[in-house]
């Protein structure tokens, strides 16, 4: 039974390595090309940043090709990992179960849940590790009855040098992203070919055959039993749309805005990323230097990234949002994200003003980089674990399963979802 998988991210490559070990002949395809993290110093950019002469966020691919940029709208910006590993190499490491709505379709991610942490064995960044006005900020959150609670994460607490710059790759190993199961399957026997955009779905009599996919420049067809999509929810959603099939129009992307603060020598990068957070109903609360602000915000360009102090908001948007054929997103905030996320600007501004943080408080780039939603299961769908308008033999193993967004960490979500995609896929074969 030959099993291609598309995408190595947190779903690909828990997919890969699970039907691999069951026997599977397993073919991985990745569109990018294998990972190498950022490993330039930032002080060269601290003149052109000042002076507005590094341009727009697109741009910033010519640096750091991995990372996937661009506007679905005058307002967002999304960005998504084009590389081996996926967006698991462009992370913080966090892992937290998340599950918002899954209960109502009546699927339990429980065990797949515990099976990942038991092996993965999250863990907080020790407080000592935490910059001191990181710590005030998590004390003021603690006076405002917010409940902030340190961020499980997959990252070795020895290892990590406290960069910073998680989001850019870690160049010391000590986070963990889905490269560990990729190579697992690969030990195994597993083929990856990066490089290898899949272009459509191969359907014959609704029964699936393999995938058109350029390959060394060419366009070639790679013949497989069972095809597992695991591209996104903007891959995913456009490699269907390609083939002809439906997809839904409700693209969630989990916003991010960080509140740019002041405090004279915070060096707020010489910690990791999310070391707390507090969790509400529409998003969440997290310590963050936005990097894409710094670089690319002409608001945020007046201050050193010494000094700058950043607290995120996380949050669930509304499920509202369009990819074409051609890979283009239209995706915008909605009236009611807006409202959502007014009322988490209030609660961060106090949380800054409680640690001392200088105002004025500027907001950075709206972006968003947790990506699904496009092809989101339904209660009855959950049984087989696959929507029932799919073609015979076609899965698909990522967010774009989740019907909500999540305001969320989602690498412990995707890889569950892979996860019981995965053994779904091997029961019935």
């Amino acid at each position: 039974m030959r099993a291609i998988v598309v995408g190595t991210g947190a779903g690909g490559a828990t997919a890969a390595r699970e039907l691999q070990s069951a026997g599977f002949e397993v073919c991985i395809l990745e569109s990018g090309s294998s990972f190498k993290p950022f490993t330039r110093n930032l002080s060269w950019s601290e003149p052109l940043r000042r002076l507005g002469l590094l341009g727009g966020e697109k741009n910033f691919r010519h640096l750091f090709p991995a990372m996937d940029i661009h506007r679905s709208s005058e307002d967002l910006v999304l960005v998504r990992g084009l590389t081996t590993g996926g967006s698991t190499v462009l992370s913080c490491g966090n892992l937290v179960r998340t599950d918002n709505g899954l209960k109502e379709i009546g699927l339990d991610l429980t065990p797949e849940f515990q099976e990942l942490e038991d092996e993965l064995n999250p863990i907080p960044i020790p407080e000592d590790k935490w910059r001191p006005l990181t710590r005030k900020m998590f004390q003021s959150a603690q006076d405002m009855g917010l409940d902030p609670k340190p961020t499980p994460k997959a990252v070795d607490p020895q290892r990590c040098t406290g960069c910073g710059l998680c989001e850019l790759g870690c160049r010391v190993a000590a986070r963990w992203d889905s490269r560990r199961f990729l190579k697992e399957a690969i030990n195994r026997g597993a083929i990856l070919h990066t490089r290898t955009p899949v272009k459509e779905i191969i359907v014959a009599h609704n029964m699936v055959k393999g995938v058109l996919a350029r390959y060394q420049g060419r366009k070639t067809i790679i013949k497989g039993d069972v095809v597992v999509l695991a591209a996104g929810g903007i891959g995913t959603a456009q490699i269907l749309k390609n083939s002809g099939l439906d997809v839904k129009d409700n693209l969630w992307a989990d916003i991010v805005l960080t509140l740019g603060g002041v405090s004279k020598g915070a060096h707020q990068l010489e910690e990791p990323p999310m070391v707390w957070y507090t969790k509400h109903e529409d998003f969440i609360l997290s310590p963050y230097l936005d990097v894409l602000s710094h670089f690319f915000h002409k608001p945020w360009r007046n201050v050193s990234i010494d000094d700058r102090v950043g607290l995120m908001i996380k949050l669930a948007d509304v499920e509202e949002g369009t990819v074409y054929a051609d890979g283009q997103v239209e995706k915008s905030l909605t009236s009611i994200d807006q409202i959502r996320l007014d009322q988490a600007i209030k609660y961060a501004s106090q949380v800054m003003d409680g640690a001392g943080v200088s105002r004025p408080f500027i907001q950075g780039m709206y972006n968003g980089g947790h990506l699904g939603g496009t092809v989101s299961l339904k209660k009855e769908d959950v049984k087989n674990m696959r929507p029932s308008w799919l073609p015979e033999g076609l899965w698909v193993a990522d967010l774009s399963l989740a019907p909500r967004s999540q305001g969320m960490p989602t690498i412990l979500l995707t890889a569950a979802l892979a996860l019981k995609v995965a053994r779904k896929i091997i029961a019935e074969n």
